[in-house]
């Protein structure tokens, strides 16, 4: 029995296809489904029969012709079992792409055959590497004009520093394009008949064979310096068989030494049925993937899970989904096996919850399954949790470790139109919050208003746009509101005393030292702030030092400056006094807010605004109007690159003044022009621009002090 489930782990994939927006990865995935017999039909993203792409099955996706939620699916393909997950490209989305890689084992990473590496790109290759999942890229729509997948080749090496190698060229490109040359069997595949269906193998054609024994000769010399039985061959001119180097290519895809490049266009159904033979071939199944969990009885060390169904049950939601019979839990399990009717625990919160439902997931249609094991990825029907949870059967206490959640750049005062729709709107602001870490909500306690904070103006549309269809909720959205931040640029001392005599005991409380400019090293967070305790002779007797450091922390939520969180800031205690009967921890924790205030406007306050890093694609003929548009912005323009009549402009601008830029920029380029963006880097304010904050936020305190 061990041996057969062994055979059915070898035999599963759990990959994932990431990329930047508009490569073709929705389109890519069509297919995979088609021809692995999970749809009859091939439907396009923007197709012209209204249905639109199988995994977009959001309404709101199939108008706008993008992915916004990761979809899942299962496929067979030969005898391997793919559970596949298709994320978004827009970088507004970025959480999905990341709860998708952290389950993951393998993934592609599509490129477009023309543009090659893109802004996107990088990122989805940075969370790829974040998460230690080895990958195979696949450079499609070969057959667009001013495609040229040698040059995506030497763009992935040096734009991604991957080690990637070709293991096909193409046959023809553009409209030309009619199949690839395998470089590990060296037989020439073409794609025919109405869906790309019809595989005949050839002969390599004459005029690529010098080509293909080139790029063969640099796939063997790339494999050989990971494996020594290639290398011999390769040292002395042999030949390594197919089998040999499939197993060699294989071993070092898993290490993350290489990165096998596939070619083809699922848009002109050519080369994917190739492609999926390489996932098969070349990523990893769940035994040979590590992945860790900590241990909540020994200190929260790292513990490789055992990828053995007969283990205790360890399984991590990592996605929640409101569907027409309630809430849909997606499930990487990790280890051990979960049936229907089992008692599971969730690890966060210790509660015991009936499974009542388990299905295998096919976009928005799925099946009932029995029972699932180590290495699947499956979803739960009732089971009320948060994204991230893990969920145990009480005989472990090990904890996945948690994804990646990046800051809100962007907020939004929204409130119901209606007074009848109220318990709607709070219902949508609930359910939103659990499914998506990176969407956040917030009560301003000065205006009364409903706050909420995400990654992008489209992010944010997105979800109000949800409120009003899924919940028949009209919102009202005020301006968006950038997350400023406050730091200080001067060492400034402080001497506080925090004196209060009522009836009784007062209070009573000395604090002194100093406040500095914290160095943050270059690429790290500026969320930061530090601590120092240097009170000798118990001056201030020890249970009263983590109430000045608390005092100090709740005092940086919101700086006098603007109103905004204060960051970058080392907090130096050197000195102070207590009194016997009247010094309490309170008393400290007042003593500390105060001192900060008082001392906050001496020390040169700086307003932090974040920077985004802004790529824009236009044709070449509008590129002073977009330059020009860029520098209205106040950005700075990074760089230029042109490529088969479009230029890309790479360039850094605060995110205050890139509201409405998608409208310029469309009216700019007669709609020809699109971009994308992503946070960067907190910056200072300008001068000018920083008074005209501290005025507006005094004027709104002046307000509501009336």
């Amino acid at each position: 029995m061990a041996a057969g489930k062994e055979w059915v782990l070898n035999n599963v994939r759990n990959i994932g296809i990431s990329a930047h927006i508009d490569s073709g990865k929705t389109t890519l995935t069509e297919r995979i489904l088609f021809y692995t017999g999970r749809i009859h039909a091939i439907h396009e993203v923007r197709g012209k029969d209204g249905v639109g792409a199988t995994m977009d099955s959001m309404d709101l996706e199939r108008e706008k012709g993008i992915t916004i939620q990761s979809a899942a699916t299962n496929v067979h393909w030969k005898d391997t079992n793919i559970n596949i997950i298709d994320t978004p490209g827009h970088v507004d989305f970025t959480i999905e792409v990341e709860r998708s890689l952290r389950v993951l084992d393998g993934a592609i990473l599509v490129l477009c055959g023309v543009a090659g590496v893109q802004s996107q790109s990088i990122t989805v290759d940075r969370q790829m590497k974040r998460y230690n999942v080895p990958r195979l890229a696949f450079v499609n729509k070969l057959d667009r004009s001013g495609a040229n997948p040698f040059r995506v080749l030497d763009m992935v090496r040096e734009k991604l520093r991957l080690n990637a190698v070709l293991v096909q060229i193409p046959i023809g490109l553009e409209d030309k394009l009619e199949g690839v040359v395998d470089l590990v069997t060296m037989k020439a595949f073409y794609f025919s008949g109405s869906d790309g269906e019809v595989i005949t193998e050839k002969d390599i054609p004459a005029d690529l064979a010098d080509k293909a024994k080139e790029y063969r000769a640099e796939l063997i010399g790339k494999v050989a310096d990971f494996d020594e039985g290639i290398a011999e061959k390769f040292l002395s001119e042999e030949d390594p068989s197919v089998a040999e180097l499939k197993a060699a290519i294989r071993k070092a895809t898993i290490a993350r030494q290489i990165v096998p490049m596939f070619c083809g266009s699922a848009y002109k159904n050519k080369a994917v049925q190739k492609l999926l033979d390489g996932v098969t071939d070349y990523l990893p199944n769940p035994t040979e993937k590590d992945n860790f969990a900590l241990d909540a009885k020994n200190a929260e060390n790292q513990i490789k899970v055992q990828v053995d169904p007969a283990a205790p049950l360890v399984a991590y939601a990592f996605k929640l989904d409101e569907g027409r019979y309630g809430q849909l839990t997606y499930m990487r399990i990790y280890q051990g096996t979960v049936k229907k009717g089992d008692f599971i625990y969730n690890a966060r919160d210790g509660k015991k919850i009936k499974v009542p439902r388990l299905v295998k997931l096919h976009a928005d249609t799925m099946e009932d399954i029995e029972q699932a094991s180590a290495g699947d990825i499956i979803a739960m029907f009732g089971v009320d949790c948060f994204s991230g949870d893990t969920f145990t059967d009480g005989n472990t206490e090990l904890t996945m470790t948690s994804m990646h959640v990046p800051d809100a750049v962007i907020s939004l005062a929204v409130a119901p139109k209606n007074k009848e729709t109220a318990a709607n709107f709070s219902k949508a602001l609930q359910k939103f919050r659990k499914e998506d870490p990176t969407f956040r909500v917030h009560r301003d306690e000065e205006s009364n208003e409903t706050i909420i904070s995400g990654m992008g103006e489209l992010h944010l549309e997105i979800y109000i746009e949800r409120m009003k269809r899924e919940f028949n909720c009209e919102v009202i959205a005020g301006k968006p509101q950038v997350a400023y931040r406050e730091t200080i640029g001067a060492v400034t001392e402080f001497d506080y005393t925090h004196k209060k005599q009522t009836g009784g005991s007062g209070q009573y409380a000395k604090v002194v030292g100093k406040i500095e400019p914290l160095q943050v090293e270059e690429g790290k967070d500026p969320k930061s702030y530090e601590f120092v305790d240097e009170v000798v002779g118990g001056r201030i007797p020890n249970e009263f030092i983590p109430a000045v450091d608390e005092g100090f922390q709740e005092q940086m939520k919101k700086g006098p400056l603007i109103g905004f969180p204060i960051v970058g800031v080392k907090v130096t205690l050197t000195d102070g006094a207590y009194h016997d009967v009247d010094s309490s921890y309170l008393a400290f924790k007042i003593a500390s807010m105060a001192a900060l205030r008082e001392v906050y406007m001496q020390a040169q306050p700086v307003a932090l605004e974040p920077i985004m890093k802004l790529e824009t694609v236009a044709p070449e003929e509008y590129q002073g109007a977009v330059m020009g548009g860029i520098n209205q912005r106040r950005g700075m323009i990074q760089g230029t690159e042109t490529m088969e009549g479009n230029v890309t402009i790479t360039a850094e601008v605060p995110l205050t003044e890139m509201f409405g830029y998608s409208t310029d920029l469309r009216s700019a380029t007669q709609g020809k022009g699109e971009f994308t963006m992503e946070f960067a880097r907190y910056a200072a304010v300008p001068r000018n621009i920083q008074e005209e904050l501290h005025k507006k936020y005094l004027e709104k305190r002046a307000a509501e002090n009336k």
